[in-house]
């Protein structure tokens, strides 16, 4: 019995409790969906659901007693051999074993779609991030995010949003101009602008528009510095695209900056916030009532001198999204953008939207990259920074990717690059990805003694502790992978990959799944094989999600 089909039979007792008058409540009161966790002490039962705390007050009745009524209905339902009442009205729920152990075959044939829901389906969500400026390498913070960013919209996507993942590409503006100077400067020999870019890569890109552009360098300085601009800029934002694709993130839209300003939608989105009354002229400049809708302060978005403020830029980009039917627009920024918070959501209000559902924004925290456990803080080609090459340069994309993931993006991080590439329990990444390489061993090792999952399946069987545990730990995953998405928490697929590979090595070392040279091939061994295809398919699900490889041989 899964979860979903406990959580069904749980609100079918209820729905039946209701209409048979033994519980006082109006049947649109009965809960969609009744929640079922694992306890945290396995001694207290395989399931417990708190809902006879939560609806004892609409029904009139004591915690207890609510729990007994639903105790009394569970205990006829197939498959559950005890339903037992604790606490001020805690119910919790054990198993028969073969109800239990008919997951692993459940699992199996599920294949990659077990896990998937439909728990966000309906949602149109635009989901922006690592839109680093044109102007260097993706850095270490802009990383993070690519490979958060991903792994979230595998998520969304397994959960039943239609995600878009965007983009933004910043070719507007003074750091452009700062990029094309500094290029310029590279090309002739001279130092840096002051406030320039440097880095080896600079020379590289200013040498690579010098070769496709003959006699750059005899035109008038001006026209130089517009076609380095230019060209530039694309060789730049071509390097950037490879890199993430490289590192396995992959863009549905590429949305340019420069758009907002040439087509006009900043003066259209400026018109509909004249149009709700959100905007009003003064100092000769004209401000958004941000304050009016939490904002420590209004906000300049024509300057007196005619020119577009830089929000101006957000409100037209915001309202492009909404108008091509986004329900949520999803914003990942870095930690250095933490004020920006009040003033979008402001932005967001004036629209007449809801902060926090039409638009989210998370902020990723800082990353230190440690070696020889010292901080690692100079790239060899970026001079200044360490950036995404230099990571997977270092320990690899799949050990990049899970080591970025693993953690709360509203927490810094250390990443120990010694670590990370070393084949041992102590590397989280190589934890999980072994536990599915062994489990492929045994897939083979089963083959090669007979073993054959499609001889024989009695989950009846399953009746060893750390199949139980093993059991319980995979029903999680649907509702892990739910909740990380409703969250936007990947890390805690992370978390749940590595419980899961301790639980599979733990029952690895006291269960066989190949009998001894001297014993004959039982059913027993032949339901174990589900077991292990079943860890097999939820760990290899979990790491796609992930973005990471489910090697089979380490």
């Amino acid at each position: 019995m899964t979860p979903a089909e406990l959580s069904s039979a749980l609100r079918d007792a209820l729905a039946a409790a209701v209409a048979a008058g033994e519980l006082s409540l109006d049947p649109a009161d009965v809960p969609a969906e009744v929640r079922v966790e694992r306890p945290k002490n396995r001694e207290h039962g395989d399931w417990a659901t708190s809902v006879a705390l939560q609806l004892a007050k609409k029904a009139g009745a004591p915690p207890r007693q609510v729990a007994g009524v639903l105790a009394a209905r569970l205990a006829q339902v197939p498959g559950v051999r005890a339903a037992d009442i604790a606490g001020p009205g805690f119910l919790n729920i054990t198993l028969e074993a073969a109800s239990a152990g008919r997951l692993a075959r459940t699992v199996v044939e599920a294949g990659a779609g077990y896990g998937r829901t439909s728990a966000l389906a309906g949602q149109r969500i635009n989901l922006e991030f690592v839109s680093a400026n044109p102007t260097g390498p993706i850095h270490i913070g802009g990383t993070r995010w690519a490979a958060v960013g991903d792994s979230l919209a595998r998520l969304l996507r397994a959960t039943g949003a239609d995600v878009t993942c965007e983009y933004y590409f910043n070719d507007h503006g003074a750091q452009i101009d700062r990029f094309a100077r500094s290029l310029l400067a590279a090309a002739h020999g001279e130092p840096a602008p002051e406030d320039g870019y440097g880095g080896a890569y600079i020379a590289d890109i200013a040498a690579a528009v010098t070769a496709k552009v003959p006699d750059l360098l005899a035109l008038p300085r001006a026209e130089q510095q517009e076609t380095f601009r230019r060209e530039g800029v694309e060789l730049m934002f071509a390097e950037i695209r490879q890199s993430l694709a490289e590192f396995g993130v992959t863009f549905d839209v590429y949305f340019h900056e420069e758009s907002l300003h040439s087509s006009g939608a900043v003066e259209r989105a400026i018109a509909r916030l004249r149009e709700l009354g959100r905007v009003y002229e003064a100092d000769g400049a004209t401000w958004l009532r941000t304050s009016e809708f939490g904002d420590d302060k209004d906000r300049v978005v024509v300057k007196s001198d005619g020119q577009p403020a830089y929000i101006s830029g957000d409100l037209a980009y915001y309202l492009d999204k909404r108008e091509r039917g986004f329900d949520r627009a999803v914003i990942m920024l870095g930690a250095d953008h933490h004020g920006y918070i009040g003033r979008m959501m402001a932005m967001c209000a004036a629209f007449g939207d809801v902060p926090g559902e039409n638009l989210e924004i998370l902020i990723g925290q800082l990353v230190n990259l440690l070696r020889d456990g010292k901080p690692l803080r100079m790239s060899k080609r970026a001079g200044t920074v360490v950036t995404m090459e230099d990571l997977v340069e270092a320990v690899g994309v799949d050990a990049a990717r899970y080591a970025l993931a693993r953690s709360s993006v509203d927490t810094s991080i250390d990443v120990d690059l010694d670590l990370l590439v070393r084949r041992s329990n102590d590397n989280p990444v190589f934890y999980v990805q072994y536990a599915h390489a062994r489990t492929a061993n045994v897939g083979v090792n089963a083959a090669q003694s007979g073993v054959r999952r499609e001889d024989a399946f009695d989950p009846a069987l399953l009746t060893h502790e750390t199949e139980a545990v093993l059991l319980a730990a995979l029903a999680e995953f649907p509702a892990v992978v739910t909740r990380a998405a409703e969250l936007r928490e990947p890390h805690r697929v992370a978390r749940y990959l590595e419980e899961l590979a301790g639980r599979y090595h733990k029952w690895y070392d006291s269960c066989r799944v190949t009998p001894r040279a001297e014993e004959a091939v039982e059913d027993v061994h032949r339901t174990r094989l589900w077991l292990n295809d079943a860890t097999r398919t939820v760990l290899a699900a979990g790491l796609d999600l992930l973005g990471v490889s489910a090697p089979e041989r380490m």
